[in-house]
C-alpha cells in the first residue's frame, strides 16, 4: 500500500527535474492536465494493487463465499494499528496529490476520505472470499479510524497536527529448536519467524509485527499560541509495538501434519508502549519544493531515534534508536 505513496511522488519528481521545479508547487486553481495525472497515477495505483494483492496473498488459498472472521485479538492488534496507519496515510497523500492538481480543499479532503476507504475495503472484500481469512469488522473499524484521523484533522485545523507514522527495526530471531509436541520433529524459531514475516528486507518491513512500532507524532509548535520558541521540526511522539509473536492468536502453530507449542514462560507474548522525540520533516520548511516533496514523502515513516519503552512485562527500556 505505500506503493501509491511513491509511485505518485516519483511521478510528480520526474515532471519536476523536467519542468523546473514549480511542477512541485501546488496550483492555485484546478490544472487540468495535473487533475488527469492525479486520477490516472492513483487509477493504475489501485487497479495494480488490487491484482498485485491477489496474486501475492490471495490467489493461492481456494475461494469460498462471502464470510465474516473476528481476528480482534490477533497479533496484539499489531494488524489493525497498520489498518489505522495505511488509511491515514492514503487519504493524506491523495489529499494531498489533489491539492497539487489545484483541486479546493472541500474535494481535495472528500478524495483522501474515498481513496483510504476505497483501498481498504477492496483488501476486506478480498478477505471475505478467501478460505485463509474472512471479512473483519474490527479491520473496518480500524480503517475508518484512520481515515477519520485524517479528516477531522484537516476540516478542523487545516493540518495534520498529528501525523501517523511507521518504523521497522529488523528482528535478529534466535536459533532455538523447538520440538513438536509428540517429540517426531523440529524447528528453529527463526525459521517459523521466516514462515510468518519473510526472508527479505522488503518483506519484514511490512510483515513483521514483532519489527513493527506504530507511532502518533505529535506536533507540538502547532498546539501552542503563537510566536512561541518550540521547534517546528521538533515533535513528541508515541508509539506502540509487541513482541514475541510467532503465531496469530497465540504461540502455537502446525507444520506438515506436526503441532509445535512454545514455552509461554520463555517467551511471552508482551505489548510495547513508547514515548519519545521525533522529527517533522515538514516542519524544517526547506525553500526548495523538492526537498519540501521529498520531506512530505518520508514523513509516513518515523525516523530512528531515542525512545523510552515501558512494556506489559514490568520493564522500563531505554532505546537508543526506536
Amino acid at each position: 500500500m505505500q506503493k501509491f505513496l511513491f509511485i505518485f511522488s516519483f511521478f510528480i519528481l520526474l515532471h519536476g527535474q523536467s519542468h523546473g521545479q514549480q511542477w512541485l508547487v501546488p496550483a492555485d486553481t484546478l490544472h487540468p492536465v495535473r487533475s488527469n495525472i492525479a486520477f490516472a497515477v492513483g487509477g493504475v495505483t489501485y487497479l495494480g494493487f488490487s491484482t498485485g494483492l491477489y496474486y501475492a496473498w490471495y490467489k493461492q488459498f481456494d475461494r469460498t463465499g462471502f464470510h465474516f472472521f473476528n481476528d480482534i485479538h490477533e497479533w496484539n492488534q499489531m494488524d489493525k494499528a497498520g489498518h489505522i496507519h495505511s488509511a491515514y496515510f492514503q487519504g493524506v497523500i491523495a489529499y494531498k496529490g489533489m491539492r497539487w492538481a489545484g483541486m479546493n480543499k472541500q474535494k481535495s479532503m472528500l478524495t483522501g476520505i474515498i481513496t483510504g476507504t476505497v483501498f481498504q475495503s477492496t483488501l476486506e472484500i478480498m478477505d471475505g472470499f478467501s478460505s485463509k481469512w474472512g471479512f473483519s469488522w474490527s479491520d473496518m473499524a480500524a480503517n475508518v479510524v484512520g481515515t477519520s484521523t485524517f479528516a477531522l484533522q484537516q476540516h478542523f485545523w487545516d493540518e495534520q497536527r498529528i501525523s501517523l507514522k511507521v518504523s521497522s527495526i529488523p528482528v535478529k530471531y534466535p536459533e532455538q529448536i523447538v520440538f513438536s509436541t509428540d517429540q517426531s520433529s523440529s524447528m528453529s524459531l527463526g525459521k517459523r519467524a521466516e514462515s510468518l514475516y519473510g526472508s527479505n528486507y522488503f518483506e519484514k518491513f511490512l510483515k513483521d509485527y514483532n519489527a513493527q512500532a506504530y507511532w502518533a507524532s505529535f506536533n507540538v509548535h502547532a498546539f501552542l499560541a503563537d510566536g512561541n520558541k518550540w521547534p517546528e521540526w521538533l515533535n513528541i511522539v508515541l508509539g506502540y509495538g509487541a513482541e514475541n509473536m510467532y503465531g496469530g492468536f497465540d504461540n502455537v502453530w502446525y507444520d506438515q501434519g506436526a503441532t509445535y507449542i512454545l514455552d509461554p514462560v520463555l517467551y511471552p507474548r508482551y505489548r510495547q508502549f513508547y514515548l519519545g522525540f521525533d522529527f517533522n520533516l515538514p516542519g524544517m520548511k526547506p525553500k526548495n519544493p523538492f526537498l519540501k516533496t521529498i520531506f512530505s514523502m518520508l514523513d509516513v515513516f518515523r525516523i530512528p531515534a531515542p525512545a523510552i519503552e515501558i512494556n506489559t512485562r514490568g520493564e522500563v527500556v531505554f532505546h537508543l534508536l526506536r
